[in-house]
């Protein structure tokens, strides 16, 4: 019995969103060796729903296929259909790693320049403008300074 069970519903939503794929393991004459196993994991872990080609003609032994690699690798069989196997496992949550000194991305900004006689198109110039940068008002692209901390005159009078 596999780790994951589908309902009627979950396995007819899977079959559907499998029509398209391709299958991205193939299992040849050797049968499952710890190699296919291992592709097929790397395959569910980077896809969730994948296709897995069978080239032998026993169905019974397509049948066996399935369970082992659903039972091995802890995936939900969603169908069989002639040489082909779908899996189907959630795809694992990635921890994503928060930087400290991470500053803003960089843009990339359209500044029109609007001709002096008003007859001619406006020149389109893309600009890509970084984090510790700043457009300026004619166009130019200047390194941003550090500001000091400004604080009112309330804020300085409740200070001291």
């Amino acid at each position: 019995m596999p780790a994951l069970t589908l309902t009627a519903a979950q396995r007819r939503e899977h079959r559907a969103a499998s029509h398209h794929l391709d299958p991205v393991v193939a299992v040849g004459g050797e049968g499952l060796t710890d190699a296919v196993r291992k592709e097929t994991d790397a395959a569910l872990k980077a896809h969730g729903l994948i296709k897995v080609r069978v080239f032998s003609d026993d169905r019974a032994a397509r049948d066996a296929m399935l369970a082992e690699l659903a039972d091995t690798l802890n995936a939900a069989p969603v169908q069989h259909i002639g040489k082909l196997l779908v899996l189907w496992r959630p795809i694992p949550p990635k921890p994503k790693a928060e930087r400290e000194d991470r500053g803003a991305a960089p843009k990339v900004v359209k500044i029109l320049k609007f001709s002096k006689s008003g007859n001619h198109r406006p020149q389109v110039k893309k600009l890509t403008v970084r984090g510790n940068e700043r457009l300026t008002a004619g166009g130019l692209v200047k390194r941003a300074k550090k500001r000091p901390a400004q604080t009112s005159a309330k804020k300085k009078a409740l200070q001291t």
